[in-house]
């Protein structure tokens, strides 16, 4: 009997912090992932993609136990010309048709000044490597003229592109490449509180 009392103390105490986290989805079009890499030796191209999926699980009592996964398409990326975009979803840079996504998944979150520190997985081209974001947000709950909260949140990492195995890159007469191998990473994203699933009514309960 006190081995039973101990168990149902147990799963008492856990209620709480599960009841805690509250599950948000990322906005598709009102999010996005950004990057910055240099061009030429000479100026840096940013570009972006455009659709980013995902959750975020924010346990408001202790931020550290919350978790973010996020699901970039790899085919909606873009540098403003048609051309280079072309090369990017093309087999010497992302491969969308064999990798169409790039993920990131969180296995640790930690408090950092006044953000987080977001350690996970970041998978590119098939490759995963561990990477850390220094993160803004999240900020309080807002809501829009709909009647949905929301809630935001940014962050920032630098990568290695050949580690993940995008490693195309040319000679300049000049010297030096024509890409260059870090690339700055940001991910903007808008958060939408997931609603509760409503009881779907049998047709007995409808039958006065």
């Amino acid at each position: 009997m006190t081995s039973f009392l101990k168990s149902l103390a147990i799963v008492a105490l856990a209620v709480p912090s599960l009841a805690a986290a509250t599950e948000y989805e990322i906005h598709p079009t009102n999010s996005s992932a950004l990057f910055s890499v240099k061009h030429m030796m000479v100026s840096n191209v940013r570009g972006s993609f455009s659709k980013v999926t995902g959750t975020a699980n924010i346990d408001e009592k202790d931020i550290t136990k919350s978790t973010v996964e996020a699901v970039i398409d790899a085919t909606t990326v873009t540098t403003n010309d048609t051309g280079r975009d072309e090369h990017l979803r093309g087999p010497e840079f992302f491969d969308v048709a064999k990798f169409p996504t790039l993920t990131f998944k969180s296995t640790k979150v930690e408090k950092s000044g006044d953000g987080l520190k977001l350690t996970g997985n970041l998978t590119i081209h098939g490759v995963t490597k561990p990477v850390v974001l220094e993160a803004e947000g999240f900020t309080v709950e807002s809501k829009d003229p709909y009647g949905n909260l929301k809630r935001g949140g940014s962050a920032t990492t630098k990568v290695n592109r050949k580690d993940f195995g995008l490693t195309w890159n040319t000679a300049l007469e000049t010297g030096g490449v024509a890409v260059g191998e870090q690339v700055s990473i940001t991910l903007e994203i808008e958060l939408v509180k997931k609603q509760p699933k409503q009881p779907v009514k049998s047709a007995a309960s409808t039958t006065p």
